[in-house]
């Protein structure tokens, strides 16, 4: 060939380079998905209809999904007649807190838990603090891929005592969970789930076979204000709750108190009565102060008085292990013997200050106090 027919001009040149360039953005873009398509997970919980559509089964709402669609939590998706989690291996926070902090107050005391999450959550709690992700879709957030074994790697470098599932709502991650739970299990790690028990009873039980833990945020004792301030339902939740007490695995329980909306003492009365009656006297209820976040930024933060009354009414109704949360320096922070009413476990915050239980009972009368302490 001579030098004269190699010869490009200019042009010729800018646009053989522009359709380089365009290809290499369209394998870039195909490489991108076949990437993230290879990450994608089967969904567990769920039924093939016909037509292509199917039903999830893992929480009550039981989405139909037709093909090409998600279910209401938005990070499951149907593709052709298949269910998938778009959210399997993506955390989009990981975390080292103290185990105080979800709060668990009798699992392992003063101990740290490495913290993920995942986008999505199958309810929509206008007071939700971690709105940014409980209400984004898995596109609207950076979060790199992670195995269950590179997350199992990254909680025993920083040497906690166990993964706690937390922040969006685990229930929309399950499958995720079930994996990264049974690699801790086996690395020695336990497992805490925080949850708004949105659940349906075989995915339940799925996670009482790997949990060391659960804790419950109990919206409301009402209908009324499941509906209108978390767009749930309050049956479901019962149900969870009665099914934990009989399952044997551990689990606390979180109500936030927001005035007016769920601040009403009779229905505290009513709430603690039935806790007492269907779950048992022995149940840790923490009430904790709101905050004004995300769509209820016009109400005040909780009066500390009602706080203090709300727990009086939950012991007088015969609850054992009562606290206030979000108040450092309050007596509610402290776990008392319930027969001698000695201090067995001092805290301040989220921090504790002294746990004298000897193998989990009380050092000055001997008496058991429920929790995983060991």
């Amino acid at each position: 060939m001579k030098l004269c027919d190699r010869y490009v001009s200019r042009r010729q040149f800018l646009e053989t380079a522009g359709i380089a360039v365009a290809a290499c953005a369209v394998c870039r873009d195909i490489l991108a998905t076949e990437s993230a398509d290879a990450t994608l997970h089967e969904a567990d919980f769920y039924e093939k209809l016909a037509g292509g559509s199917v039903r999830c089964r893992l929480c009550p709402w039981q989405c139909t999904v037709p093909d090409g669609k998600r279910g209401r939590c938005r990070v499951r998706e149907n593709r052709s007649g298949k269910y998938y989690s778009l959210v399997w291996g993506r955390p989009c926070l990981t975390h080292n807190d103290p185990i105080e902090k979800k709060p668990f107050f009798h699992v392992y005391p003063g101990t740290r838990a490495f913290s993920i999450a995942t986008v999505g959550c199958n309810i929509e709690c206008k007071f939700c603090q971690n709105w940014d992700i409980s209400q984004a879709s898995p596109e609207d957030v950076s979060a790199p891929f992670k195995s269950p074994e590179e997350i199992v790697r990254l909680a025993l470098a920083q040497k906690v005592k166990t993964i706690a599932y937390t922040y969006s709502e685990p229930v929309v991650f399950t499958e995720y969970i079930l994996d990264c739970a049974k690699a801790a299990k086996e690395a020695g790690l336990g497992n805490v789930i925080v949850s708004n028990g949105f659940l349906n009873e075989k995915p339940l039980k799925e996670w009482c076979s790997v949990a060391t833990a659960i804790k419950i945020d109990f919206k409301g004792f009402s209908q009324k204000f499941y509906e209108e301030t978390c767009a749930g339902q309050l049956q479901p939740v019962l149900d969870t709750l009665k099914r934990l007490a009989g399952s044997g695995v551990w689990f606390e329980i979180v109500v936030l108190i927001i005035p007016p909306l769920n601040d009403d003492l009779d229905e505290i009365k009513r709430m603690t009565a039935w806790i007492v009656k269907d779950l048992g006297p022995n149940v840790p209820l923490h009430f904790t102060r709101f905050h004004p976040d995300y769509k209820l930024r016009n109400l005040p933060p909780t009066p500390i008085n009602t706080l203090i009354k709300a727990r009086q009414i939950a012991m007088d109704q015969g609850c054992n292990f009562v606290y206030v949360g979000n108040m450092p320096g309050v007596e509610g922070e402290n776990t008392y013997c319930p027969k001698c009413k000695a201090a067995v476990v001092k805290r301040y915050g989220m921090g504790v200050l002294s746990n004298d239980l000897k193998n989990g009972k009380c050092p000055g009368c001997g008496t058991a106090i429920p929790g995983v302490w060991v």
